[in-house]
């Protein structure tokens, strides 16, 4: 029953934020992608059920009465009913927290696939979906890591355009950014985004075409965002200043800001001047699709 299952980062290549509905919701328009960097949740046999988390950013999960794993294996077994043998879950925590990566959402969508495998449970994609969908908007789009375009709260799916191998680079300044507060700043703004779909090709043939379409999209939390914490706008302005760059924008609602590169040599050489330029920000090349 020893098993791991790998949890991407979710990066939005753009958010679009209509006002929020009569359910208080609001309905989005967002173009998402999966990183090859993330966490990876574990399964292993054990005497009763038991949580651990390891990684880097494991101590600002430590406490957390809400976590999305634990909140996953219950709902799945809640869903199966009947005694299940008693399992431990690790959760090896690689990406930042409250940092627009989706990870809650990931880490928990890695734990549905995990358990059905490892216990060899009778239960249908649909039904994952479903509880996924629970756990967070961007829970059906984060369990299966395909790209997709998000709508109505994030989570009605729509198949993306064709993309290409997109090399880019990660970089969060080393703050949370909750989503409450910034979607909170984004009303108070008087909502002034839309949740408009944005003309897409059916495919995209190399990222330079894919950053000049995007160059006409938004994030619309961007600004409320950068509001309540300015250094995501220090990062994004250093992204853009950079001449490896093709797009800067931030993921989700920040504070992790991503930048699309021509290729992987590119990717690697604005990383490692990052790195040596603000050594204590999070910085990640990746590969997304």
């Amino acid at each position: 029953m020893s098993l791991t299952a790998f949890a991407p980062a979710k990066v939005n290549l753009y958010l679009h934020v209509g006002p929020p509905a009569a359910n208080g919701f609001h309905p989005v328009s967002s173009l998402m992608v999966f990183a090859d960097v993330g966490d990876v949740v574990a399964v292993q046999p054990s005497e009763a059920l038991d949580f651990e988390i390891t990684g880097p950013f494991g101590l600002a999960l430590w406490d957390d009465p809400n976590n999305l794993v634990m909140r996953a294996a219950h709902d799945l077994m809640r869903h199966v009913g009947g005694p299940q043998p008693p399992f431990r879950l690790i959760l090896d925590k690689q990406l930042p927290v409250a940092a627009g990566l989706g990870g809650g959402s990931a880490d928990a969508g890695a734990t549905l696939r995990l358990l059905r495998d490892a216990l060899g449970l009778a239960v249908q994609d649909e039904v994952l979906t479903a509880i996924a969908g629970q756990i967070g908007s961007d829970g059906p789009a984060c369990l299966w890591a395909r790209p997709v375009i998000g709508e109505g709260r994030g989570d009605r799916l729509f198949e993306a355009p064709a993309l290409p191998p997109l090399d880019a680079v990660l970089v969060n300044p080393g703050v949370a950014s909750p989503t409450g507060p910034v979607y909170a700043a984004y009303d108070a703004a008087g909502c002034p985004g839309g949740a408009d779909r944005p003309w897409l090709p059916d495919a995209f043939e190399d990222v330079v075409e894919v950053a000049a379409v995007l160059a006409g999209c938004r994030n619309d939390l961007e600004a409320p965002a950068v509001a309540l914490t300015p250094i995501i706008g220090e990062v994004l302005e250093t992204l853009r200043d950079e001449p490896e760059t093709l797009l800067a924008r931030m993921s989700g609602s920040g504070a992790t800001c991503f930048a699309l590169c021509a290729g992987d040599i590119e990717a690697e050489g604005l990383a490692e001047r990052l790195q040596s330029m603000r050594p204590k920000w999070w910085v990640r090349r990746c590969r997304l699709g």
